[in-house]
């Protein structure tokens, strides 16, 4: 609370609200009706009292009663009606010192939202009112509130823009009743007066909003009051705002013709003739002002096309040296094409000569060893001849074919292992989110009435009736339980087995993939030193033995003369056909295993 002297009345005021409970708060607040409307104030006092008022927070209490349901409070809408003119008063000629933008950003927009919310409320009830009583009481509570409305921006005119850019200020002003119209073009009528530039400073939306229900309310109505005030507020904005005529002009092209239809003869016609002589001077003047901007786009149109013949002009010879250096270019590369292509075709001739002479000295050089060699040892020389081109034929297919088959099953082993991770990665989100799953809450089965709880136990009884129990023996139940308790046995010793095969598995299949990944990152036999060739040693003595066997088998097969061989070459299998050798290694593990 405030240290400085505080007006005995305000001070007991706030004391009694603040010991009240909240229904009674609305009609204690009325109080300060009479508190301000003393006679005996003076300018100075009564500001006193508002910022007493305010300090002692009784002007947010009547903030905050107004944004309540109205129709709940002790009083009703007369009573928000008469907190709404409070307000208003408490606010206008109240200088606030600490934290004033508290109170002129915040606190004077909401007022101002609250004492429009109240308004489109009173209009509504108004519209939908049928007793004369209850539309004469709705029509003046709603003058009250928008008298209230009048008297806070009249005292702060920078709530003039707020007002005007509120959307319900715009629901208030666009509607069909007469009363509540004038009203409201009243309101906005007083905006203009204390602001005239507020329509230059709101979006364009907003007032091009307003502008179209002023037309629309003098093209749709016969009203004289209507047209009377719609026709002032233009004729206001026409005076005042001149940047506006031309909008006028420009959007309603229609707007001097149904004026001087419409309108004419109406009581108001002094008003529409100063309308229509600014719209018609603006008109002449917009004619005038057309004609001197054709002529000066005519002007600089011509000055333009002249600088672009001129430019065009002085950029033509290097258009041609452009052109014909580019010609040069364009020849210089088909002559070098043509150089190209006849130097290739000399180096393929050249080739092909060198292919012929290299030919030739080895037939020349094998004539001369046939000449120097026994006779009887020609064929046999032929026959190794041949049997060592047929292995270097088939040392380059093989290296060729393995290298392929090596890069196919590389990608589909590294795609294989990459499904795996994607699978071990989900499995184990979806285990994680069912351990994490809450347990569905246990709901209470819901009562059953007298009549459903007979008609169950009737239900039961006849059925225990049709169906009585069989009566067991102590020694039956005795050999029941031992049975099931060696089922349950043997449930389990069987599930700890099929884990422990489980577990195998998994550590089969781990041990495969690293055994799988050292022979794909296996180093060259040129690179491979002993450290190496300890990695790929078997730990198991049958296993090496198998393989010892393997690797004599495939000597072997490599000294067979050529003839033998030659058969199986381009096939896209193994090299050696044996299937007892492929039976025997289906029985062996990778790692030494059986």
């Amino acid at each position: 609370f405030p240290m400085a002297a505080t007006d005995p009345q305000v001070l007991a005021l706030a004391a009694q609200i603040t010991e009240s409970r909240e229904q009674d708060i609305p009609l204690l607040l009325l109080k300060l009706k009479g508190i301000l409307s003393s006679p005996s104030l003076g300018c100075e006092e009564s500001n006193k009292i508002k910022q007493d008022i305010y300090d002692y927070g009784l002007t947010q209490y009547c903030l905050l009663v107004l944004k309540r349901d109205h129709s709940q409070l002790r009083g009703g809408w007369a009573t928000a009606a008469q907190l709404a003119e409070i307000l208003s008063h408490c606010c206008v000629g109240l200088e606030v010192k600490e934290d004033p933008e508290e109170f002129y950003k915040k606190f004077l927009p909401s007022a101002i939202d609250s004492l429009l919310v109240l308004g489109k409320r009173l209009q509504a009830r108004f519209i939908r009112a049928i007793k004369d009583k209850e539309k004469q009481d709705f029509l003046h509570w709603f003058q009250i509130v928008t008298d209230a409305i009048c008297w806070l921006f009249g005292g702060h005119i920078q709530l003039a823009a707020c007002v005007l850019q509120n959307d319900r200020f715009l629901q208030l002003l666009i509607t069909d009743d007469v009363e509540t119209a004038i009203i409201m073009m009243s309101v906005l009528h007083n905006i203009l007066r204390i602001n005239s530039s507020v329509l230059l400073q709101v979006e364009e939306e907003t007032l091009h909003s307003v502008l179209d229900e002023l037309v629309y309310k003098l093209s749709s109505t016969t009203n004289p009051a209507i047209g009377s005030a719609a026709t002032k507020l233009l004729l206001f904005v026409a005076k005042f705002c001149k940047q506006l005529v031309h909008l006028l002009t420009a959007r309603y092209k229609g707007l001097k013709g149904l004026l001087c239809k419409q309108w004419t003869g109406k009581g108001f016609d002094r008003e529409l003739s100063q309308l229509l002589d600014l719209l018609y001077l603006e008109q002449s003047s917009g004619k005038g002002e057309m004609q001197k901007q054709h002529q000066a786009a005519c002007i600089i149109q011509a000055a333009w096309r002249g600088f672009q013949t001129r430019k065009r002009l002085k950029k033509l010879p290097q258009a041609v040296i452009a052109l014909q250096r580019s010609f040069r270019a364009k020849r210089e590369q088909e002559l070098q094409h043509l150089t190209k292509q006849k130097e290739d075709e000399a180096l393929k001739l050249q080739m092909q000569l060198q292919r012929q002479r290299a030919m030739r000295l080895f037939h020349e050089r094998q004539l001369a060893l046939l000449e120097v060699v026994h006779a009887s040892q020609v064929n046999k020389y032929m026959e190794e001849m041949e049997e060592k081109s047929a292995l270097t034929i088939q040392r380059f297919w093989r290296g060729y074919r393995a290298r392929r088959i090596f890069h196919q099953q590389k990608q589909s082993l590294k795609e294989y292992k990459a499904a795996i991770i994607i699978q071990r990665a989900a499995c184990k989100f979806l285990e994680k989110r069912r351990r994490r799953r809450p347990l569905s809450p246990w709901k209470e089965p819901k009562g059953l009435t007298d009549e459903q709880r007979l008609a169950l136990q009737q239900k039961v009884d006849d059925y225990i009736k049709l169906h009585p129990a069989s009566q067991m023996s102590e020694e039956t139940s005795k050999e029941l339980h031992m049975q099931a308790q060696a089922k349950l046995a043997q449930f389990l010793l069987r599930s700890r087995l099929d884990q422990r095969a489980a577990q195998r598995r998994e550590a089969l299949l781990a041990q495969v993939n690293t055994d799988v990944e050292l022979l794909m990152n296996a180093p060259g036999l040129a690179e491979t030193t002993e450290k190496d060739l300890g990695a790929f040693m078997s730990r198991s003595i049958p296993v090496a033995t198998k393989a010892r066997q393997t690797h004599n088998t495939m000597l072997q097969y490599t000294r067979w003369p050529w003839w033998k061989k030659l058969g199986d070459e381009f096939m896209e299998d193994d090299v050696i056909p044996d299937d007892a050798i492929n039976t025997e290694m289906e029985t062996l593990f990778i790692g030494g295993r059986k």
